[in-house]
């Protein structure tokens, strides 16, 4: 009989990594390649215009040396990586605080360290989620927090059905009741063109983004899998274009169930006085993502 693996919280009991400072120049090159990408009107890519919620994604990258990547694509060793054998990553969802918006062009600092982690079973089996706390600076001010949740579990178990866990999050989140026709709307299909470049723009290497065999014959899933970034993205575009005079003061996101490259996604709002509640459906899910956004 196979020995039982210990608990995933065991690995992490004297993980504790300190925090790591590092500086961009927010160039605005990749604020207009976004905009090009998503085929849609992107702020102005001019120094001193403000960076939209959660753009600054596009920036600090980290591109580790080929021979540091696992089989996934994803580096095999970093500093918020937790010692877990056999890692499988997945974007879980978080939450921003925007005291002031990130200006373009602007020399900025971020300061990134370790938040929670807490170890939750699932249907698929055990699963540890680590949070991720990073704070940036411009001109020597505090403009934005954000939070990421990241989950992981040990080697290969079985999925769901359609790859996705349905196992919450740790921290806030929000799920928003059905309506019949949410007045924000966005569609968009993504497809493996623009999923490989949204991966080159974001320094993303997980081959289930471009890679189809890998992503059904090693991850089990049906086909190429849409960014879970994409789909938050998504969502807050529906703030920029629909209520471009409101600024967003915080928002928490969680991203549910995937979806996968060809498929046609509709992204949906609905205002409610002090902020919105979005989310994002397909023809197969009312709910792969949901969003919950506060203005200022």
């Amino acid at each position: 009989m196979a020995a039982t693996p210990p608990p995933l919280a065991s690995y992490v009991e004297s993980w504790a990594p300190g925090p790591v400072t590092d500086e961009d120049a927010l160039p605005p090159g990749p604020v207009a390649a976004l905009s090009a990408l998503l085929d849609l009107p992107g702020p102005a890519a001019v120094a001193g215009e403000p960076l939209p919620p959660l753009w600054q994604w596009l920036y600090f990258l980290r591109w580790p040396a080929q021979s540091e990547l696992g089989p996934d694509g994803h580096p095999l060793h970093g500093h918020f990586l937790p010692p877990v054998p056999h890692r499988q990553r997945m974007w879980a969802g978080g939450r921003c605080e925007i005291g002031e918006p990130l200006r373009v062009g602007e020399p900025t600092q971020r300061v990134s360290s370790l938040g929670a982690t807490a170890a939750k079973r699932g249907s698929t089996g055990e699963m540890l989620f680590v949070t991720e706390r990073r704070e940036f600076r411009q001109r020597g001010r505090t403009c934005l927090v954000e939070e990421q949740d990241i989950v992981y579990r040990s080697g290969r178990g079985p999925r769901p059905a359609h790859g996705a866990d349905d196992t919450p999050a740790p921290g806030p989140g929000h799920t928003a009741s059905p309506e019949a026709a949410a007045p924000w709307q966005l569609p968009l299909r993504p497809d493996p063109t623009l999923l490989f470049r949204l991966s080159a723009l974001t320094a993303n290497a997980h081959r289930i983004h471009y890679d189809a065999p890998y992503a059904k014959d090693e991850e089990g899933y049906p086909g190429l899998v849409v960014h879970g970034p994409l789909l938050a993205l998504a969502m807050l575009e529906l703030v920029r274009r629909d209520a471009p005079r409101r600024q967003v003061r915080s928002l928490s996101y969680r991203l549910r169930r995937p979806v996968f490259a060809g498929e046609r996604l509709l992204a949906r709002g609905t205002p409610d006085g002090d902020g919105a509640a979005l989310h994002v459906a397909t023809h197969r899910e009312a709910r792969h993502a949901t969003a919950r956004v506060t203005f200022a």
